[in-house]
């Protein structure tokens, strides 16, 4: 999260206000974290393979490129493999540069909903990165926290904003992770569930059990916009919108699913 407001009652303590040299600040401190991880580990894998181990042959050549990115100023991520088992190697470094990176713009209140210069140069900043940033005012959403939720749509709405920092938060977090929600409903509770964006039918109904994953039979499917469009699985299903799916069905954001399945 990024201080990205002017408030001469809060001290920063550079004695000014620049979120993108902040982020650049804090992204240094992972980079030298990572940096002294690899010099470590990087050498150790290079005497192994010399001495004809595959695994740390595999491990050299994923992390040695990584390494030099860090030693020229640049984060672990850019040098992110491809294949297979390169990804595998590379996310079991955990590095810290490695991760997706979400700038959160801290605002005040008066520009939670566009934003300000401040967030507008992070906003540059992220993109330049392929990063996401989003805009929150931590003012409002600690004034929500003892509201009722007619209370807080309308005071939203009062404020210009259609939604919480907090959703903002987790819908930019999950786009960045490139995952997705699918809900079961039942007559007592719905939940909601995530998997994967390109999850087959199967692969979700693993997330609820693996027994479920294991004996798969099809997936009763409705669509998010028509389940809350027509009001309910019954009115869907009335309407020709509940649908049979099988085993090479990708799961789409929002899907209301009931599996079968064999015990």
């Amino acid at each position: 999260m990024l201080r990205c407001f002017e408030n001469d009652d809060i001290q920063h303590v550079d004695n000014r206000v620049d979120p993108v040299s902040d982020a650049d600040t804090v992204e240094t401190e992972l980079m030298l974290a990572d940096l002294e991880s690899l010099e470590k580990r990087v050498p150790a894998a290079q005497k192994k393979a010399a001495q004809g181990d595959k695994e740390a042959k595999l491990i050299a050549s994923v992390l040695a490129p990584a390494l030099e990115l860090l030693r020229d100023g640049k984060p672990a991520r850019l040098a992110r493999p491809e294949g297979e088992d390169e990804l595998r190697v590379f996310n079991q470094a955990q590095l810290l540069t490695a991760k997706p990176v979400l700038y959160v713009c801290n605002v005040e209140e008066e520009s939670a909903a566009n934003g300000n210069a401040f967030s507008a140069a992070v906003f540059e900043k992220a993109k330049a990165e392929g990063a996401n940033a989003v805009i929150v005012s931590a003012a409002i959403e600690s004034e929500l926290i003892g509201m009722e939720p007619e209370e807080r749509m309308v005071f939203l709405e009062e404020m210009g904003l259609h939604e919480t920092g907090l959703a903002r938060v987790i819908r930019s977090g999950y786009d960045l992770l490139h995952l997705i929600t699918f809900f079961t409903v039942g007559p007592k509770e719905a939940r909601a569930w995530t998997v994967h964006q390109g999850a087959k039918a199967p692969e979700a109904a693993g997330e609820i059990h693996s027994d479920m994953q294991r004996g798969f039979i099809r997936a009763e499917t409705i669509a998010y916009d028509d389940y809350v469009t027509l009001g309910g699985e019954a009115a869907a299903k009335d309407a020709g919108k509940l649908r049979q799916e099988g085993k090479e069905y990708v799961i789409q954001d929002g899907d209301v699913l009931h599996f079968k399945f064999n015990v």
